[in-house]
């Protein structure tokens, strides 16, 4: 091998490096009447996030605001339905989970799946996402109903409801 190519060896192998793409990340979450799926996560920088999602919804669920109580679209809704991530279009709750809290954010005893939400420790609180974009949802507290025991409060600007 001559120097000169010893020398070019480096740049050979960042551009061939640079051909292969990496693999998206990929979450396996539950779809009404089809089951389990794999999809692909939602990945955008907060420039992208900005351009798809009003300003409200923006501040909600990608920087964890809260609406405002009584204030949601969905807080008096008492019907059918499957309530999606108004981001990506996850299934989270179902309407037959749905409880009147008198929270002023609709609230929810239990998750359409668990494997389709993501939760971790945000203070003394369980702040609950979406699995797929890790958009913020709201919080769940342990003062719900049977027969689970707790209480997905959920901003109503992060859901989007299917009939």
């Amino acid at each position: 091998m001559t120097r000169r190519a010893w020398l070019l060896l480096p740049l050979a192998s960042c551009a061939r490096r640079e051909q292969f793409v990496a693999a998206p990340e990929r979450v396996s979450i539950a779809e009404p009447g089809q089951g389990m799926v794999t999809v692909e996560k939602v990945i955008k920088t907060k420039a992208e996030w900005r351009q798809a999602l009003s300003p409200t919804r923006y501040w909600i669920m990608r920087e964890a605001g809260t609406e405002q109580p009584f204030s949601g679209e969905y807080n008096q809704y008492d019907g059918p339905g499957v309530f999606r991530c108004a981001a990506c279009g996850t299934a989270l709750f179902s309407g037959d989970h749905k409880f009147a809290s008198s929270s002023g954010w609709p609230s929810f005893w239990q998750p359409l799946a668990p494997q389709n939400l993501l939760k971790r420790q945000d203070g003394d609180r369980i702040e609950v996402l979406c699995i797929r974009c890790e958009g913020h949802l709201g919080h769940v507290f342990d003062d719900g109903p049977p027969p689970t025991g707790l209480r997905y409060c959920i901003n109503s600007i992060a859901l989007n409801l299917t009939k």
